[in-house]
């Protein structure tokens, strides 16, 4: 079940700060898995939501746009920097919303992590709210992270529904 964008900045709210590593680097001194989170900045609470849901399931990320070396103003290079975050990183995961989908980044960035990732670690969290999902787009394609029946989040593989991984296992 498509993940709720309600839930997700709901969950925001139950962290008043949520601290990570400030680049690849010291995340992975820490044992983090890194990701490379693909969104709109429109969904900044979404985001910090889906944190924390993770966190909540022992699941630690380094993100991307928490990253002290990225330029604070989008340009030249920081696309240079986008291409060598998404192929350093463990997993991509491209959070299907109205404000992403409607981007000109986030296609251009689950194009590029097509290119230069495993198939296993490129993962599309689908949402809904009022009705409306998401993400279908992408689904049919690559491996999926959504609600699982008995709560909390799995992975999948497309046009499955019963055999999904925790979260926590990527």
């Amino acid at each position: 079940m498509p993940v709720d964008l309600g839930n997700l900045r709901s969950a925001a709210s139950r962290s008043r700060h949520y601290s990570t590593a400030t680049n690849s680097q010291s995340a992975r001194a820490l044992g983090y898995k890194t990701a490379f989170l693909c969104h709109s900045h429109q969904d900044r609470t979404a985001v910090l939501g889906l944190l924390q849901v993770f966190r909540e399931q022992g699941l630690h990320l380094y993100v991307d746009w928490m990253d002290s070396e990225m330029p604070a103003t989008t340009n030249g290079d920081t696309a240079r920097k986008i291409k060598n975050r998404i192929v350093e990183a463990d997993l991509f995961l491209f959070l299907a919303t109205p404000n992403s989908l409607a981007s000109r980044w986030c296609p251009w960035e689950i194009g590029y992590a097509d290119g230069v990732k495993r198939y296993e670690s490129i993962f599309v969290i689908p949402t809904h709210e009022r009705g409306v999902t998401y993400g279908n787009e992408y689904v049919d394609i690559y491996r999926r992270i959504d609600e699982a029946n008995e709560g909390g989040l799995a992975a999948w593989y497309p046009r499955r529904y019963n055999d999904g991984v925790t979260a926590r296992s990527l």
